[in-house]
């Protein structure tokens, strides 16, 4: 039953991460509304296609009309979403099953299955309330929250008995610490560049707006929550604000370069040889994710390499997870 749980763990993990890929394409392709109703698509459980489907859909819903390219991006989204809860279901299942056994965990898949369920209330509340950004930066972080989470789970129920006998520094544990901090931080902002769609406000670089430090306005930037029954699709922040969004995205990615990257640097040429490949593998990653934000500037965009700095950002987020998760495994 242990091994079911842990073959289970990693699968739904990897399925995880799939689904915050297909997320963000949805996000990014400007499909969130491509279904103004939840959990159907205009009153059906597929997208419309019939000719007397699409009219009652336009007779339904004119406000909104049906578009198939968004609307089944949106639901391929939710179908995989929809298999995820069950995985995590199951994941709880066999947990409470194998309970009798005193390495099984049970605390975290059973908070799973609530935090997926709040989940998909998140995902109701984005279509219902019209991309509010609160709401589809909240519905972001709790995907990437559950990622890491099955990740830490599925670190446990693989690596047991994984305690080293050298004795890491304790101020490596703390950096290690705070650099997590620090990467959620900033995917937190990247959440919030992205729901604003303020990621054209600063088209150049190393500048932003032909100024080192543009004029910004912190109160409408960073206002949480916005008023009711207003469509957010497209943004409605005003110049100013929408520059502050970004240009604090880009010096969120500044600090994490340098707490992330030195630390990375202290792992791989530090004394302490048990984490030297997982410092390589966060320096290599922090150095794409870079990399791609810095592309996303200067080529405007583009879907592919937008889409793989959220996944870079995720594969980010889980190295470090393991590398705490190593560090703590220590003497």
């Amino acid at each position: 039953m242990s091994n079911l749980f842990q073959r289970l763990s990693y699968f739904t993990t990897f399925f995880t991460l799939v689904v915050i890929v297909l997320g963000a394409f949805v996000r990014l392709s400007d499909a969130g509304l491509g279904c103004p109703d939840w959990p159907g698509c205009y009153g059906q459980i597929v997208v419309p296609s019939s000719d007397a489907a699409i009219a009652e859909a336009k007779n339904n819903y004119p406000e909104r009309l049906l578009e198939h390219g968004k609307a089944w991006k949106e639901m391929a989204h939710r179908y995989f979403a929809g298999a995820l809860g069950l995985f995590i279901l199951a994941l709880a299942m066999v947990a409470w099953l194998n309970r009798r056994d005193q390495e099984q965990q049970l605390f975290l898949p059973i908070f799973l299955v609530c935090l997926v369920i709040f989940q998909a209330a998140l995902g109701m509340w984005t279509v219902t309330l019209l991309l509010k950004p609160v709401i589809v930066t909240l519905h972001l972080l709790a995907g990437m929250a559950t990622l890491g989470l099955l990740w830490l789970m599925t670190l446990k129920a693989g690596r047991k008995n994984l305690v080293s006998t050298e004795v890491a520094p304790c101020s490596l544990k703390i950096w290690a610490f705070i650099a997590l901090l620090v990467l959620i931080g900033q995917i937190a902002l990247g959440g919030w560049t992205s729901t604003n769609y303020v990621a054209f406000h600063c088209p150049d670089l190393p500048m932003c707006q032909g100024r080192w430090l543009p004029e910004l306005d912190i109160d409408e930037a960073f206002t949480i929550w916005r008023p009711s029954g207003v469509d957010y699709e497209g943004g409605t922040l005003s110049l100013n604000a929408g520059v502050t969004v970004h240009f604090m995205h880009r010096l969120g990615a500044v600090i994490a370069l340098l707490v992330i990257g030195l630390l990375a640097l202290r792992c791989i040429f530090g004394r302490y040889a048990a984490v030297r490949l997982l410092g390589s593998t966060v320096l290599l990653l922090l150095i794409i994710q870079i990399s791609l934000g810095i592309a996303n500037v200067m080529l405007r965009l583009p879907m592919p390499v937008a889409v793989s700095h959220n996944a870079v950002a995720a594969l980010l987020l889980m190295s470090l997870l393991a590398l705490n998760f190593r560090l703590s495994r220590t003497g």
